[in-house]
Parts: C-alpha cells; structure tokens; sequence
C-alpha cells in the first residue's frame, strides 16, 4: 500500500491539538479483527490505553495479512551471517509457514495466552520465529540480549516468572564461540521461578547438553508440532516485556501492548522513515534491543517490506566495508545503526576506501540513534557517503522515535547536533526543575506531555508503582524521559545528556547503580561510584572510583582485575569494564550523596565548580590529579 506524504506541520497540529482524531487515522492502516470503537482510554491505574476496545494480532498483521495482500513470494527476511558463512532469504509465505509450526510448538508445551517465555538466542532466524511465534499465541516474549551473564537472565526469568526457555546452543563473537548452554543452566539454578523446559537450537558450530525431562532439542520438538493459528487479542494485551536498566540495578520490564504498537510501527514506517511496500530496511543492531524488537521484527514486516538480520560485526567479519557489502548485496534503502559502529569502522578504514568498492546507488539515506552522535562521525559519513545522515533520538520506554528528521514528510534541513522535530504524536517539553517551561534554546529536563503517544510503554510489569515513581511523578502531566536538552527558535531538539546515572556503552544503557553494587561486593572496597567517562570508539565507558577498607594493601592492578572479572561474571563483557583507581575518599554532599555529576564533569575535561553542598572540599583536588591522569 503506497502511502501519500502529508504535511509535517498540519499532522503536528492535529497531532497536539485532537491526538485522538490523529490516532484514528492512523489505526485505519491496520486490518483489525475488530476494529475500535473508542481510540483513547484509561486502564485501572489512569495511564493511557489506547483502542481498548479493538482486537487484533500483531504477528498476524506481520505475515498473514502480509500474504493475503498478495507479499507471499516477497522475501522478508534476510539471514547474513559471516560469522558461520551462511545466508537464507525467507519470503513471507515461507516465514508464515514456520512460526505457526513454532507456535504450535509452544502450545504443545503447555504455553497458553498471557504465558511469559524467555528468548536467550544470538543472531539467528529462530529468534524471530520464536518472538513471532509468542505474538501469535498471544504469549509475552521476554528476549535478553545473549551477552548477559547468568545472572541477569535469572532476574528476568524471576521478573517475568517465565516457564520456557528458548535458547541455541552458542552465540559467534567473530572467531570466538560463545557457549550458551551453560549460562542458561546457571541461571536456571540460581532462579527462584521453576522453568518447564528450555528448547535448545543445536548449532553445527557447538553442541549443548541436554538434560533429560527439562530440555528439549528444538528440530525434534518443532517436527511434530501442528502449526497453530493466530489467536485474538484485545489491543491492550502486552505483547513483549523488554528489561532495561535502573538506577536500582533492579532491571525494569518495559511492557509493550500488541495494539498501540503495531499502529505505532506502521506509521514510523512512513513517517519517520519514509519507507514503502517491498523496500528494503536494515536495522544493524540485535534482536535483544529495543532497535531489534521495533526496526528487525516488526516495524518492517508491519510496513510490508524486506528486513535484515545480520550475524556479524562492523569490523573484522571480515572487515571494515561488511556494512557496505551488506548494502550492496542486498539493494538497502535504508540503514539504521548506532554510531559506535561507525566509529569502529572509521578507525579501520579512516579514509573509508572499502566503501568505494561497492555499488551503494539503493542507498538513500542512514539514521543513527542509541547514544549521541558526536559531530567527527556525523562528518565522517556525510563526507564520503553523500547522502543524508540523520540523527533521531528514542529510548526503550518509547519504542520508536521521540524526535526525527522525517522523510516521510519531506527531510528537513540536517542541523548536525540535533535529533531533529519532535514527531506528531509526542508533545515535547522543556521544564526546568520546577516544572515550569524554559525558553527557547534555554536548557531544562526533556519530558513528554501526557498523554504518551501509542507504541509507548504501557507500564512496568508487575510494578505500577515503580512506572509512576520513575516516569510521572517529578514533573505531574508530564513523562520524565531522564534527559536535558533543548527546543531552537525552529523546534529542533538538542539532547544534551542524561540526568541520572545511566551510561551508554556503544548503544547499550547500563546502569551505575548496579555496577556500583557489583564493586562494592569485593572484600578490599569500602565504598565505590561508577561513572560514565567519554571514549572515542564506544561512546562512554564505565570507569570505578574505590575506596579500599581500612588495612587492605591490595595493589590497583591487581584489584582492576578482580573487578572486571567480577562485573564480567554478574553484568557481562558488554559493559565494557576495564579500569578502576584507588581513591582516598569520594566527594559527598552534607546528607552523603556522592557528587557524580561533579566527578563526570572532571572525568570529561569540562569546567567545573565546588558544589556549594559539598562536605569536603578538599578531597576534589585528589581526585581532579588522578583523573586527570
């Protein structure tokens, strides 16, 4: 279905002014079993539901609906893998095919509509037949990103209360083979909810062990299953819970319903994106991220279009041009990445000569999100693609962008540094911490007037009272995205940063607070803070601060060391951390809050000031030699 561009600023009028007039418009893009009669509600707890009274299946719209417009031969998805040197085209009546089998699996083993199931895979079409196959049963998919430790999967399992377990027997970190299996059974072990079975894909490249009664081998329980059909569902049914990092170190499961979502997807497919039936979309991210669930899985199939899922690296599988190769091969029209990758490849290949060796004429334009895109790579990319490269800036809670350059309406002009105009639908605010509006290109706390638009999260599960205390309380009327920016004359957006202690390691949010209990768990340390510190290739790494406990000698390379074993062991290696100093003591104010904000802003090179609440002044000019160093 070709979609007619509209006008950017009559769509953000009808937007702001009659959100529920705008919304019904766009629902009337889907083929709902029933279609809603009302398009905004409240459920129990006052929070925003939309199109309560509507049924549907979001992977239903993803397939059938899909074969059923005539896409059935069109390929929708791509599996490249250059890890394992394979690669597959599955069309849409094929993928139809094997996620009603999947599902049929599933209920074999017992899950039933509202079950939780745990996806634990790496980079493989199994994992978007297993969260396709949840949908269709109306299940609630939990994926966790398979560089996890076992830890973290027992939280989620725990969190989730989830009773299967869908996970392969090893992930492919470009030479390395990444066991699976034995995470899955520590954390299993370490759960306190009992998990029925766990279903394993067996890899050519390692094998698991299986044991008996609980585990199952996925080509053996997929082979006599009975393909199941699309079951019904309200628009209000979670559709996937999504963990994300809190400052608590206890995750938050971002819960996602199946009706504001797909009516979200789809427009973000034209709005945001400008993409049409039968394009080709590369999200170059994973399926354990909320860039994975929105711009891998459903996003693009929802839109009708062919989508990439890409095993592999930016660099070194094989080298610095597998982007362009990808493009190439494949006729991309657009790409969609975070900038660390970028960053990755331009130091391999700084004068970007592998891209010259592909043909990249589909290419039309790339977006960048996760993390800030600093002002090198954005010229980086502008310089030797010639082609739009865009800013847009989104968060788990939201699902989809917040603010974009949207070329469904016609791009806007690229102010590098900003993540673009709010999108219709979000009523973007800047309030400083009163709560009162700031002017123009005056700083303030980046928070979205109620209420939220579909396709954003509609709670965290099993915790109301955690959604409101975290997202709506400070600033009533309003979601506190945790972010400061600001608005231009021109309604260009500048996100400046986080306002708590979130980092950002290459895409990936990780929280302070829960590294912080990690260190603190070691023997030699008496108190510890964690900070982001600016890196040219992943964006920010954590960096520790420690203060040892009185009579330990425990020498700093050696107590580095034993820490990054330890967050490697209860995080994993993708929190990146390699470094930690040895302090006298650590800057606090009166009531004992360490000054984070202040030993960032030394970490970083910015000016800084004594705070005025400081109850030891004396110990920063430490701490600014050791950083410095």
């Amino acid at each position: 279905m070709s979609v007619a561009r509209c006008d950017y600023n009559t769509d953000q009028r009808l937007a702001e002014q009659d959100p529920v007039a705008f919304w019904a418009r766009q629902a009337q893009r889907l083929t709902w079993f029933k279609e809603p009669q009302r398009v905004l509600d409240q459920d129990q707890h006052g929070h925003a539901q939309w199109f309560p009274d509507g049924t549907l299946n979001t992977a239903w719209l993803a397939l059938d609906a899909q074969v059923a417009a005539g896409r059935g031969e069109q390929t929708a998805l791509i599996w490249d893998s250059p890890v394992t040197a394979n690669k597959e085209r599955i069309s849409y009546t094929e993928l139809t095919r094997r996620v009603a089998q999947c599902a049929g699996m599933l209920r074999e083993l017992g899950v039933e509509c509202g079950d939780r199931v745990i996806i634990y895979m790496p980079m493989i079409p199994e994992a978007v037949i297993s969260m396709l196959a949840c949908a269709r049963l109306g299940a609630v998919h939990c994926v966790v990103f398979g560089g996890f430790a076992a830890h973290e999967l027992a939280m989620r399992i725990d969190d989730a209360e989830a009773d299967i377990v869908l996970t392969a027997s090893c992930g492919i970190e470009v030479d390395r083979i990444v066991a699976y299996k034995p995470l899955v059974d520590a954390a299993l072990a370490e759960a306190r909810h009992p998990v029925r079975h766990c279903v394993v894909v067996q890899r050519p490249q390692h094998q698991a062990e299986l044991y008996a009664g609980r585990d199952l081998d996925w080509r053996r329980a997929l082979a006599n299953a009975l393909p199941a059909a699309a079951v019904e569902v309200a628009a209000s049914h979670p559709l996937y819970i999504l963990y994300t990092s809190g400052t608590t170190g206890k995750p938050k499961g971002v819960v996602r319903d199946h009706g504001g979502h797909a009516v979200a997807m789809l427009c973000s497919m034209y709005a945001v994106y400008g993409m049409q039936p039968g394009d080709v979309f590369w999200a170059a991210s994973d399926v354990g991220w909320v860039v994975g669930h929105s711009y891998i899985v459903y996003a693009p199939l929802l839109a009708g279009c062919t989508s990439i899922l890409y095993e592999g690296k930016p660099v070194r599988t094989p080298d610095a041009g597998a982007f362009w190769r990808v493009c190439a091969e494949y006729q991309v029209k657009l790409l969609f990445a975070a900038p660390t990758a970028f960053r990755a490849i331009r130091k391999e290949d700084p004068q970007a000569e592998q891209l010259t060796k592909y043909d990249l004429s589909s290419l039309e334009r790339i977006y960048l999100a996760g993390e800030r895109l600093d002002p090198p790579t954005w010229e980086w990319l502008n310089e030797h693609l010639q082609r739009p490269v865009i800013d847009h800036w989104w968060q788990t809670e939201t699902g989809w962008a917040i603010a974009a350059n949207p070329a469904g309406y016609g791009l806007k002009p690229i102010r590098p540094g900003s993540a673009g105009v709010p999108m219709p639908g979000y009523q973007v605010r800047i309030l400083d911490d009163d709560g009162a509006p700031v002017d123009a290109g005056q700083q303030g706390n980046i928070c979205l007037q109620l209420p939220l638009p579909p396709g954003c999260l509609s709670g965290i599960w099993g915790n109301p009272e955690r959604f409101a205390a975290g997202y709506l309380q400070q600033f009533p009327g309003h979601y506190q995205s945790g972010d400061a920016g600001y608005l231009d004359e021109q309604g260009y957006l500048y996100v400046m940063g986080r306002t708590d202690d979130i980092i950002n390691v290459a895409g990936h949010r990780l929280s302070t607070g829960e590294m912080e209990e990690v260190l603190g768990s070691h023997p030699a340390v008496a108190e510890c803070a964690v900070i982001g510190v600016p890196d040219s290739l992943k964006g920010e790494l954590p960096l520790g601060l420690v203060v040892l406990r009185n009579g330990s000698n425990i020498a700093e390379e050696q107590l580095c060391a034993e820490l990054r074993e330890r967050i490697r062991q209860r995080i994993g290696a993708l929190a990146c951390f390699q470094k930690a100093l040895i302090v006298e003591r650590l800057p606090k104010t009166r009531s004992g809050k360490i000054l984070r904000r202040t030993l960032r802003q030394m970490a970083s090179g910015q000016d800084w000031s004594v705070p005025s609440t400081i109850e030891d002044p004396g110990c920063l000019d430490e701490l600014q030699q050791r950083l410095s160093a």
